[in-house]
């Protein structure tokens, strides 16, 4: 029977030290526990709480649709997916034989009406010409009358010779008139212009631009500098003005949408500095940005089935808003980026908040001039139709005496 109580007297020395063990270790662990307690504190207290990361971040860019203006077939493709383009590079090109053919339709009608207009200018002096001649008979038929007169006493003329006179005097008077009138009526279609300027001429000049710019629009040029994507058109497809071809994504220009939570909002302010990554690099790699806008609705408000308490597809989740942050170029040329990459943000949360979230966001331009060249070789083309026709004053003629005789 006392073999069973010895292992029970052996063991009963070793508890006191396993206790003491164990308070040092749950001492330790307290200790350990309240140091880093005390360190979040503190790194909360001077750092955390002046930052607001997500990674619900995504780069967003410009996609610039190539779309014809004109019906037409295309005979030429000159880009394609992935390739890089340049602004004013033709991308696409229209069978151009029919706006040809318009075209020079009105580049004939053009010149035609400036030879009709010179025709009328030059009637102005043909008709003053006449005028002249009319009055210069007026005049010989009057003194011949008065002559007459003086000598009618004496019976050297007859009544009747006398009447012949008086009757040549009124018919020349008449001529005068309706020399007159011609004249008048001519230099109504010309006062107060010249060739260039005359409104049948302007007329003309204007359908030659519209079928110029038609001829000119088979040609799709590329509206900014980028990279080809989405390409869509074939060879030998029909297609209508509005159909999309393919877009150009300038990366060059892209940023960065961050949809933070609505409690990370509450000192968010335009301008305040943001440090992002990019997946596809990593963390050796850090793009700064500022913040430069706020969405004006949550991404579920703009979605195709907004919530809505009332229809009973409303769950109370907190909502997300997409603040838009824009890149330094510098760092985008180095380590470039692609629409729809997926992005870690963190927002600097400055201690002064005192600044907007509306009303200062700055407002961007985007433009192209790779058209306006159409309307200035348009001009250029009515310009020198008019100067071959308009003969040596080159369309600068003007009525002479406008509208004195009116």
């Amino acid at each position: 029977m006392s073999t069973p109580q010895q292992p029970a007297a052996n063991t009963q020395p070793a508890q006191p030290a396993n206790n003491g063990k164990r308070k040092r270790m749950m001492t330790l662990l307290v200790i350990v526990i309240l140091i880093a307690a005390i360190a979040y504190g503190l790194y909360y207290f001077l750092v955390s709480r002046f930052h607001e990361n997500t990674d619900d971040a995504y780069v967003n860019g410009n996609v610039v649709q190539i779309t014809p203006q004109v019906t037409g077939t295309v005979v030429a493709v000159n880009a394609d997916d992935t390739q890089t383009v340049k602004a004013g590079d033709p991308l696409v090109v229209l069978d151009p034989a029919d706006a040809r053919v318009a075209l020079e339709q009105a580049e004939a009608n053009l010149a035609q009406t400036v030879r009709q207009v010179r025709g009328l200018f030059a009637d102005d002096n043909q008709y003053q010409a006449q005028v002249n001649q009319r009055q210069a008979d007026l005049s010989r038929a009057q003194d011949d009358l008065k002559r007459r007169l003086t000598v009618a006493q004496t019976g050297a003329v007859s009544q009747e010779e006398i009447s012949h006179a008086r009757d040549a005097v009124k018919s020349a008077q008449a001529a005068v008139d309706a020399a007159q009138q011609q004249l008048a009526s001519n230099r109504a279609l010309t006062a107060n212009t010249s060739i260039a300027n005359h409104p049948n001429v302007q007329s003309a000049a204007s359908k030659v631009r519209d079928a110029y710019l038609n001829n000119a629009r088979n040609n799709l040029p590329a509206p900014v500098t980028g990279y080809v994507a989405k390409r869509s058109v074939q060879v030998g497809q029909r297609v209508s003005p509005g159909t999309p071809l393919m877009a150009i994504v300038p990366l060059g220009g892209v940023w960065v949408d961050a949809n933070f939570k609505e409690v990370q909002l509450k000192h968010m302010r335009i301008g305040q500095p943001v440090e992002l990554m990019a997946d596809v690099y990593g963390s050796s790699v850090v793009y700064h940005g500022k913040v430069v806008g706020f969405s004006a609705g949550t991404g579920s408000a703009f979605s195709l089935l907004p919530a809505q308490n009332a229809t009973g597809n409303w769950i109370k989740v907190v909502q997300r808003l997409p603040v838009r942050i824009a890149l330094d170029p510098k760092e985008l040329e180095q380590h470039p980026l692609r629409i729809g990459l997926s992005m870690q943000a963190n927002v600097s949360i400055i201690k002064d908040d005192n600044g907007g979230q509306l009303g200062e966001a700055p407002n961007t331009v985007y433009q192209t001039n790779v058209f306006a060249k159409y309307g200035d070789e348009a001009d250029a083309e009515i310009a020198r139709i008019i100067a071959e026709n308009a003969g040596p004053n080159g369309g600068t003629q003007k009525s002479a005496q406008a509208g004195a005789a009116l």
